[in-house]
């Protein structure tokens, strides 16, 4: 799971910073109505996302950043669904209600149910 959700992270990501905004909002219709800059700011946020939810786990280097990173997109999708019901678009909050799904069945995994052990040094230095 936390592979699917830092997948569509880095997607939307990419989405975001690579495509012009023309093609993003004929996916994404609020991103033609917002500031370049928040939109590419999002991206920037979705892209931490999926780096904080796989890198610390991977590299077993502060893997309790995992369960903070997923606890972080929970947030994110909050801020999301807010946003798209202050617009009058709550039908389009499904997706970020999933995602928040998710990264709170990742934090709660990564916390309780199958933490990460960090790897320690065995160098005396």
């Amino acid at each position: 799971m936390q592979t699917v959700l830092a997948a569509s992270l880095g997607w939307a990501a990419a989405v975001k910073w690579i495509q012009p905004v023309e093609k993003v909002a004929a996916m994404w219709p609020w991103a033609g109505e917002v500031p370049a800059a928040l939109l590419k700011l999002t991206g920037i946020i979705d892209f931490i996302g999926a780096i904080g939810l796989m890198l610390p786990a991977l590299l077993r280097l502060k893997p309790i950043l995992t369960p903070m990173a997923a606890l972080g997109v929970i947030a994110l999708m909050v801020c999301a669904s807010i946003f798209h019901v202050a617009r009058g678009e709550a039908s389009v909050i499904g997706a970020n209600l999933v995602f928040a799904g998710m990264a709170a069945f990742i934090a709660w995994g990564r916390l309780r149910k199958a933490p990460i052990k960090a790897v320690h040094s065995n160098k005396v230095g």
